[in-house]
């Protein structure tokens, strides 16, 4: 059986169903005349020998009723059919009925048709038998010269193949020297292909010389007949460095090839021969050429990742072409715009990012004028590099700031966000554009009309605006943003609320009181104000102003109190500062009492029935700590505000910055190794006195390594935690499955025990699986001895990180009883996830963008015995195998309050979201939640159970 399932295999086919007893029925239907059936039962006698079936008496039958048919299809399904039977017996003879294969076979290749000649002449290929192939040589020689290419093509194949048998040489002594022949006096690409093919791998010296005696015609070649001589020249210069020059040469002049596949290959070639700088420089040019040349989105993508390799290893010379990398950006598809983007860079230098900036400024703008569909995407991929060439090199800062922030009111919030935040970094890292930038932001902040992004322009107004004139500035946006105060008016006579906000313009009342139906959800009618609708429509300009109905207001009565919140914040800070700018105390308490009217404005709109929702706590508080403030201000709290906050900021910066760095540094020393560090030559270590036995047992040692497989003391324990009990221990057949995991792959090494005193015949191990994954191998049958065990194995291939579990069980018969199978039934094994995910990063705005369309969210209650809340957070991270986003810094401290984002990433590219949120109760225990957001509940819910699983211990 272990010498059957090691045996070559040239035919795969699959076959689902399982063995049915159909002798019979394929016999009968290969014995009658019906030429449809005779495929049929052809097909299923194949399908059922590739499964392990073996239907000896199939053969007599094939040869009297199906050998002598003429049709095409069949005569294919025949050749197929001896392909996989077995044509030699237990001691490797030939078996005595193949001879009467020889006969038809040579029929075969002197039939007329040139079809069945070819295919013929293609199975001779996959013969090993010399028995079978000796009297059939000199028909396949005389099969050179056939008038059809299509039989010269398989004939010359034929010939490499018998030649590279173990007696080849002796069956066909002259073969190079006839094939030699056929090439020059060949004239189709694909058999001159075949027959420099057969040279190349069984006499070398007259491909070379063949080679260079036509090397002036080697353009007018064929595509296929080129990539045979680019794959010589490999293996040419790998044997022999010493004559690559002349070798590179070909590969030059091959480069103006009409084909892009030979482009290609030529390219890779002088890559892996040389690292002159002038065979990089024209590899990296074929490839930005092929960029450009090709339509197919899978081809560029390969070509990216090529010169991605290139970038690494020579990156001198990449930064010469970066423009030309840059030019793949016209194409529309997403990935190869990321991917260009990605290497581009990191090509930038101080003598090309202005080109590079420039280039982005223009494809930033070419966004404005078409309304694709993924314009928005690829604008804030383009604002993310722009960020991050102003930010290494901070002098283009001010040719690109002025132009992002026309996005700020961009329709695709995610590209609006990005904008804000990179005009928040280059407002700290770039004084000399402070002013500008905020003389220009609060010009366009009307534009903006997400919440997310105009809170974070609120803060950069509260926190950059310094002049008495930015202040005053500041404050009029803000209020002109509000329009005019209440936000609603109280209840009228009749005991209805609605909303009549004042305007410049005079208001119809009667409209603005009036009421009209509306159907909600339930399909019911209900009334709404006609001019709180009016509010909460985005406003319009009118004559160049805009009218009373601004952004913010707008967004406070769709009942965004954060908002709010930001707004009284900004409003604080700003009246903080004028206090410090402002000689006239009018103006002071005027601002402060205008900004006090704002706030309780707001306090008022949130606890009244206006609204569907009321204001949430949190920003109630927030509101009424600023009205306070302002009604009684301190130096501490001063300091705090218009201080303290700038402070934090600049620490943040300063910490993304090192973390970058010391990612730099810790990817540059992955890709280094010391000069001084030693080499260990594992075959030399004989010289240093070990036996032979002792250097394998070394090399074997450094396989197990490198595949993962090597166990020390400190592994045996992580081993045998691995080792999963499938029976009980009083079964009559006792298992146990060590599982390895690796990416796609489970590998259960059962072993199997027979602990009775009978031989177990028939012995099977049947498993199934539930979830996403798929048994690969079919189970086989085994012979047990008494007391004896058995290792098998058994493949299973994952599709996704869903939860998984595989269950099935043994089955056998005994000697004595053989009519009776018996069934063990196993335990189940339950696939852990840890083995598919692992840490991994995201920005901020990434993880926030993916918990807010992720679906499924598990929420698992924190239950433990921990008592402190950071050792806890340690703790779970541990066990999730997942990365913490929230920076050290964010956790410092003791407030008996922590909130930390963690991210992972699986094997299948699905991302896992975690938020951790605890807090010490007054008996000094820990509660709080933690949530788990995915895209798929696979992981939201395995993630949850082993969380609830190992929460309860200690770190």
């Amino acid at each position: 059986m272990q010498k059957q399932m090691e045996k070559s295999c040239t035919l795969l086919v699959h076959f689902d169903k399982g063995a049915p007893s159909l002798a019979n029925e394929i016999k009968e239907a290969l014995e009658g005349n019906d030429v449809a059936l005779k495929v049929d039962a052809l097909k299923q006698a194949i399908m059922l020998l590739l499964n392990g079936e073996t239907i000896p008496q199939l053969f007599i039958t094939i040869i009297r009723y199906v050998l002598p048919s003429e049709d095409h299809t069949i005569q294919k399904l025949l050749l197929l059919y001896l392909e996989i039977i077995d044509k030699t017996d237990s001691r490797g003879k030939v078996l005595p009925e193949m001879i009467l294969i020889c006969q038809n076979l040579r029929n075969n290749l002197q039939h007329p048709n040139e079809y069945i000649r070819g295919v013929t002449l293609r199975f001779l290929c996959r013969l090993n038998e010399t028995e079978i192939i000796e009297p059939l040589i000199p028909s396949i020689v005389s099969n050179l010269e056939h008038r059809h290419p299509f039989v010269r093509r398989n004939a010359v194949l034929a010939v490499m193949s018998i030649y590279r048998l173990p007696e080849g040489q002796h069956l066909l002594e002259q073969a190079p020297e006839i094939i030699e022949k056929v090439l020059t006096t060949e004239q189709d690409h694909s058999c001159k292909r075949n027959a420099f093919l057969m040279l190349f791998n069984c006499a070398q010296d007259r491909a070379l010389s063949y080679l260079f005696t036509h090397i002036d015609r080697i353009n007018d070649w064929g595509e296929q007949l080129q990539m045979v001589v680019l794959e010589l020249i490999r293996k040419v210069c790998r044997s022999n460095k010493g004559e690559k020059g002349k070798y590179i040469k070909i590969i030059i002049s091959l480069l103006n090839a009409p084909s892009s596949a030979v482009i290609y290959e030529c390219a890779g070639t002088l890559v892996s021969l040389s690292s002159a700088p002038t065979a990089i420089r024209a590899a990296a040019s074929t490839y930005c050429q092929l960029l450009l040349s090709q339509s197919d989105n899978n081809v560029k993508l390969i070509v990216l990742d090529r010169l991605n390799e290139l970038k690494s290893s020579h990156r001198e010379i990449l930064v010469e072409m970066v423009m030309d990398v840059l030019r793949a950006l016209s194409s529309p598809n997403l990935d190869i715009r990321r991917k260009t983007l990605d290497i581009a860079l990191e090509l930038i230098t101080p003598r090309n990012v202005d080109e590079v900036v420039l280039m982005l400024k223009k494809e930033v703008v070419k966004t404005q004028s078409g309304e694709l569909e993924k314009n928005g995407e690829y604008r804030q991929m383009l604002v993310q590099a722009i960020h991050t060439c102003a930010i290494k090199f901070p002098e283009v800062a001010s040719t690109v700031v002025h132009l992002l922030m026309d996005f700020l009111g961009d329709t695709n919030v995610a590209s609006a966000i990005d904008v804000v935040v990179f005009v928040r970094e280059i407002i700290e890292t770039n004084p000399k554009l402070r002013v500008s930038i905020i003389t220009r932001l609060l010009d366009t902040f009307y534009q903006i009309r997400a919440a997310r992004v105009c809170s974070c322009a609120l803060w950069i107004i509260g926190e950059y605006c310094l002049s008495l004139s930015e202040v005053e500035s500041g404050i009029s946006t803000i209020k002109q943003c509000l329009g005019d105060l209440p936000f609603y008016t109280a209840a009228t006579e009749e005991g209805e609320t609605q909303d009549a906000p004042k305007t410049s313009q005079p208001v119809n009342v009667a409209a603005a009181s009036s009421r009209r139906p509306a159907v909600l959800a339930d399909g019911t009618y209900a009334t709404q104000s006609a001019a709180l609708e009016t509010a909460m429509s985005p406003p319009t300009l009118v004559q160049g102003s805009m009218s009373s109905v601004g952004n913010l207001r707008s967004l406070l009565l769709s009942g965004d109190f954060f908002l709010g919140a930001v707004v009284a914040c900004t409003l604080t800070k700003l009246v903080l500062r004028l206090e410090e700018v402002q000689p006239l105390k009018v103006e002071v308490n005027k601002a402060t009492t205008q900004a006090l009217l704002i706030m309780v404005s707001m306090l008022q709109l949130g606890q009244s029935s206006v609204l569907p929702h009321p204001i949430d706590n949190d920003s109630q508080d927030r509101i009424i700590l600023c009205i306070r403030l302002l009604c009684n201000t301190g130096d501490e709290m001063r300091k705090i505000w218009l201080q303290s906050c700038r402070e934090s900021f600049v620490k943040m910066l300063a910490e993304k910055q090192l973390r970058e760095t010391e990612e730099i540094k810790a990817k540059a020393q992955i890709c280094h190794a010391q000069p001084d560090d030693l080499i260990d030559f594992y075959h030399l270590k004989s010289r240093k006195g070990m036996s032979q036995l002792e250097l394998e047992d070394e090399v074997q040692d450094d396989l197990k390594r490198a595949t993962g497989e090597f166990t020390n003391d400190g592994d045996d324990a992580n081993r045998l935690n691995r080792i999963l009990q499938l029976t009980g221990f009083s079964d009559p057949v006792y298992a146990e499955a060590y599982v390895t995991v690796h990416h796609y792959d489970i590998v259960l090494d059962v072993t199997v025990i027979n602990r009775t005193k009978d031989t177990l015949q028939n012995l099977c191990l049947e498993l199934a699986t539930m979830g996403d994954l798929k048994l690969v191998e079919r189970p086989q049958n085994y012979t047990l001895a008494p007391q004896s065990s058995k290792q098998i194995k058994a493949n299973i291939k994952v599709s996704s990180t869903e939860t998984g579990v595989i269950f099935g069980n043994i089955v056998y018969e005994t000697s004595s009883n053989v009519l009776e199978r018996t069934v063990v039934v196993l335990n189940d094994i339950h696939i852990d996830i840890m083995d598919y995910i692992s840490p991994a990063t995201c920005a901020d705005v990434a993880f926030r963008t993916m918990w807010a369309e992720f679906e499924w969210e598990n929420k698992v209650a924190v239950n433990t015995v921990i008592q402190d809340e950071k050792e806890f957070l340690n703790h779970i991270i541990k066990s999730t195998n997942m990365k913490c986003l929230t920076p050290p810094s964010a956790l410092e401290g003791e407030c008996g309050f922590l909130a930390a984002n963690l991210y992972a990433k699986s094997v299948f590219g699905e991302d896992a979201l975690v938020n951790v949120s605890i807090e010490k109760q007054s008996d000094e225990k820990l509660s709080g939640f933690i949530r788990i957001r995915s895209k798929t509940q696979g992981i939201a819910l395995s993630l949850g159970d082993k969380i609830t699983l190992k929460q309860k211990g200690g770190a």
